[in-house]
């Protein structure tokens, strides 16, 4: 009620006969309107089906000495549409489609200085989305964003979830819990995406297209009404400063975004994240190629053969013959390859990432792996990579390395979002795919420098290492959470499958509290270009039930379906490559039946391959059967299980 109450008072703050501009969605169902209140600031307001889903929430920025977005007249608008499709060279689509009608809405301040701001709109059949252009003014040679108080009003009580980061400066590793919003305060702070339900519509805010600006975080309204408000990473030289922008340039925020279903696992469909983000940079892609990757760092590496060794040629070499033998483009070598490692987040110095140490001879491996038809992958610290950038990219190039997995960054103020560009169009010029962990949540980069095929900025596999925080129902809620906006390094693959009871915390070998099913499903469920095969070679050979389903596994998709869940609870998903299909579905702690109906597989049916829960954790059975299209296919899911499933014509 209260949260009505303050989306009413803000309707009735607008002045009598105000002008409302809207614009709506190629199908109908979304629409974004915008209008002045009383205080001649701009408000909008979306819904969708004809239900307010946000209710009239200001849209202002705090520049160098004061606020733009107060006492503004209407003196223009322009409408646009666009119908256009691209390829997404890895991704949960083969092609994303940006399908919108936009709206653009001219501002300028009545008196004082009569700045002009401009607000562009745009309505999608899954979201809505919308920026502030403040042009160069004919006064100003460079501006400076401080803050950002554009709001995300709520009208009634929603059912939400979100992850309370609490900081700037973050590796964006937690849960998604449920948050009573009308009780958060302007010093909650959190990460993306933040996910509600109204009861008829669904919706995750998130933000697109983030280049040479800061990252936009969402907290508690000032006022204390129910709602969200942007705050924006702060610079690390000035906190009371956001953004710098360059002389002769005007200020243009990324898309404020508003992704809608009626469901939030339908979200899981979308594309809009890469849809609102730039045009790809790269002309040629052929050399990129998404796929599975053998890991040294999350087992220990334990090797049989190899005791005591870690960062060895000895241990590259076995973990290279696992990925020859079964499939795997790609060998991951981690932190200790290089001259000077160690530390892990701490870069010692004297590191030198053009250089290997006595123990790792990575010419060696280099040559190893090309005679196995397997490329490698290599860790480093992000800063011993800005240091050496250009010549160590070269070099790789001239090893042949496949890609580089970026670590500890923790940050995303404006100088961190340039060097993720920056580093991207270096690792571009020289055909190198890259992976950012301790990175922030993804804005839909990978359209605009599609070289960058993964990312952490999740709480993963590794957490298993050290706590016991990566539970089922924390795998179910990313698939509602942080698995909407992108691909997250997750690093799957954990087959030492126990129950929680009998979970035990250690570093190498360690355990995972889900079911061998579910840990399949993962696959599926989690999209990651390049998705790491996590355990141990001899865990995998000790217990092999299921691994057919991971070297089967596609990790980029040509279309994707959301068949059934319920947040938190369970979700089940199909995604397609070719003309084949796979299905993940991930249960929470309580066993549970459900139904899907199979009614994408065509009419000629298919061949299904089934791994569902068995008596034990690490025990999935294995079915195999003719389906047809709409049949219904009925899923015994154990608590902490799951089940993975390919279904080929």
């Amino acid at each position: 009620m209260r949260a009505f109450l303050a989306a009413l008072a803000l309707l009735v703050a607008a002045p009598a006969g105000a002008q409302v501009l809207t614009a709506v969605s190629p199908d109908g169902s979304n629409r974004i309107s915008l209008q002045l209140n009383g205080s001649g600031t701009p408000v909008y307001a979306v819904s969708r089906g004809g239900g307010l889903v946000l209710a009239p929430s200001p849209i202002l920025l705090d520049l160098d000495a004061d606020t733009l977005g107060y006492g503004l007249a209407i003196t223009g608008s322009e409408t646009a549409s666009a119908d256009a499709r691209y390829p997404i060279v890895a991704g949960n689509a083969a092609e994303g489609r940006d399908h919108y009608n936009q709206l653009t809405v001219h501002f300028q301040e009545k008196g004082g200085a009569k700045r002009r701001m401009d607000v562009v709109l745009r309505a999608y059949d899954d979201g809505v989305a919308f920026r502030t252009v403040v042009p160069v003014q004919p006064q100003t040679a460079a501006a400076i964003v401080r803050y950002e108080r554009t709001g995300f009003y709520f009208p009634p009580t929603y059912k939400c979830w979100g992850f309370n980061v609490g900081k700037f400066g973050s590796s964006h590793e937690g849960e998604f819990d449920p948050v009573d919003v009308p009780r958060l305060r302007d010093h909650n702070l959190f990460s993306l995406p933040f996910a509600c339900e109204t009861g008829k519509a669904a919706f995750a805010l998130t933000e697109a297209d983030l280049l040479d600006f800061a990252g936009m975080y969402l907290t508690g309204r000032g006022d204390g009404g129910p709602g969200l408000q942007v705050k924006l990473s702060p610079s690390l030289d000035d906190y009371r400063i956001a953004v710098h922008t360059r002389i002769g340039s005007p200020i243009v925020t990324p898309w404020r975004v508003v992704m809608l279903a009626d469901q939030l696992g339908k979200l899981n469909e979308s594309t809009l994240v890469l849809d609102l983000s730039s045009p790809s940079r790269i002309e040629d892609t052929g050399w990129i190629r998404p796929g599975l990757t053998s890991w040294d760092w999350w087992s220990g590496p334990v090797i049989a053969a190899l005791p005591g060794q870690r960062s060895t040629t000895a241990v590259a070499k076995a973990l290279i013959d696992f990925a020859a033998d079964n499939g795997l483009p790609y060998t991951m070598i981690d932190e200790g390859w290089y001259a000077g490692a160690g530390g892990g987040g701490v870069r010692r110095p004297g590191v030198d990432i053009t250089k290997w140490t006595d123990a790792l001879n990575l010419r060696e491996v280099v040559d190893y792996a090309r005679s196995k038809k397997v490329r490698l992958w290599l860790w480093m610290h992000w800063q011993a990579l800005d240091e050496q950038q250009e010549d160590a990219l070269a070099e790789y190039e001239k090893l042949g390395i496949a890609g580089i997995k970026v670590d500890f960054m923790d940050r995303d103020d404006q100088w961190m979002v340039n060097w993720y560009a920056r580093t991207l169009a270096a690792a571009a010029r020289h055909h190198i795919m890259v992976d950012f962990h301790g990175a922030y949540p993804p804005r839909g980069l990978a359209r605009t420098w599609p070289n960058f095929m993964t990312q952490e900025g999740v709480m993963g596999a590794e957490y298993n290492k050290w706590s016991r925080r990566v539970t089922s129902r924390h795998n179910v809620m990313l698939a509602f959470t942080r698995g909407l906006i992108g691909p997250m390094d997750y690093t799957p693959g954990g087959f030492r499958n126990v129950t929680p009871e009998a979970f035990r915390i250690r570093g190498d070998l360690p355990f995972v509290q889900t079911t061998r099913a579910h840990g399949l499903a993962l696959y599926v469920a989690f999209l990651s270009p390049v998705a790491a095969v996590s355990d141990s070679p001899d865990t995998y050979a000790a217990s092999p039930a299921g691994f057919d389903f991971i070297k089967a596994v596609p990790t980029s998709w040509d279309e994707t379906r959301y068949l059934a869940g319920e947040t938190g609870e369970y979700i089940v998903l199909a995604r397609r490559k070719g003309a084949s299909w796979f299905l993940g579905a991930l249960n929470s702690e309580t066993a549970r039946k459900i139904t899907v109906l199979l009614d994408f597989l065509g009419r000629r049916g298919a061949t299904m391959r089934l791994w569902a829960d068995g008596d034990k954790p690490d025990a999935p059975v294995l079915t195999e059967r003719r389906v047809v299209e709409g049949e219904a296919l009925t899923l015994d899911l154990a608590a902490h299980g799951g089940a993975a499933a390919i279904f080929e014509k």
